[in-house]
């Protein structure tokens, strides 16, 4: 039987390429084919961050779509991790490029899942998560002492739940959504505790103290909200 090819997760991080981590580096220039998450933007952001170390290697397109339909989720992660095996086959090793760190709402574990389930051998290198990242631009930490980190996605119908939790917390993937939670601050006294930064360490990168000033035109899918607890 011909040799197979190693299938390797690697966490680019939040944003700014000086944040990829040597792991992630040595990973991607040793890989034969870089695998690219497609959400369906024109703006493909793992890519982009790990760019100088890719080149001109051969990329293999995995479509990722950001939809809340769980189906159309699970047929795009089947489809890309039989694209990934079939090149593995060929005893090529690939490198799936992954925003921030695998361990942390990733698309990429579903794709590892099936890889491992189907025989190959695959690793994932951890990276800078993008709530860290965060932190660190608005010049604080997640959490001190005894203090609680809560993380979670945005989602309109759980933020109440989660609010009453006495925790720091950190909203994650807000975008539009980001409106709702602001003004639930606003009703319960937090908002003045509440900071975003949206599309931290990217050219487009915004940053607000005051989750207050955020209007709908500055909401992004790659926004985060740091909550404090009073």
């Amino acid at each position: 039987m011909a040799k197979r090819g190693i299938l390797t997760g690697v966490s680019v991080g939040p944003g700014d390429p000086d944040l990829l981590t040597l792991a992630a580096i040595k990973a991607i220039e040793a890989a034969d084919v870089i695998a690219t998450p497609n959400i369906g933007h024109k703006r493909q952001t793992a890519l982009s961050i790990a760019q100088e170390y890719v080149g001109d290697k051969e990329l293999l397109d995995c479509s990722t779509p950001m939809v809340r339909d769980a189906a159309q989720r699970h047929a795009a992660y089947a489809e890309n991790a039989r694209k990934i095996c079939e090149v593995l086959d060929s005893g090529r090793n690939v490198a799936y490029l992954c925003l921030g760190d695998i361990g942390v709402y990733a698309s990429y574990a579903p794709v590892h899942e099936q890889v491992v389930a189907a025989g190959y051998e695959a690793h994932i290198i951890p990276g800078v998560t993008s709530f860290s990242a965060t932190a660190a631009r608005l010049g604080t930490v997640l959490c001190e002492g005894n203090e609680r980190l809560l993380i979670t996605p945005v989602m309109a119908g759980d933020v109440d739940e989660i609010l009453d939790v006495k925790a720091n917390k950190v909203f994650m993937k807000s975008w539009k959504e980001v409106l709702e939670l602001r003004d639930k601050l606003e009703a319960r006294g937090q908002l003045d505790c509440a900071s975003m930064v949206a599309n931290c360490g990217l050219p487009d990168e915004k940053v607000f103290l005051h989750l207050a000033d955020v209007t709908e035109d500055d909401a992004d899918y790659f926004s985060v909200v740091l909550v404090k607890e009073k």
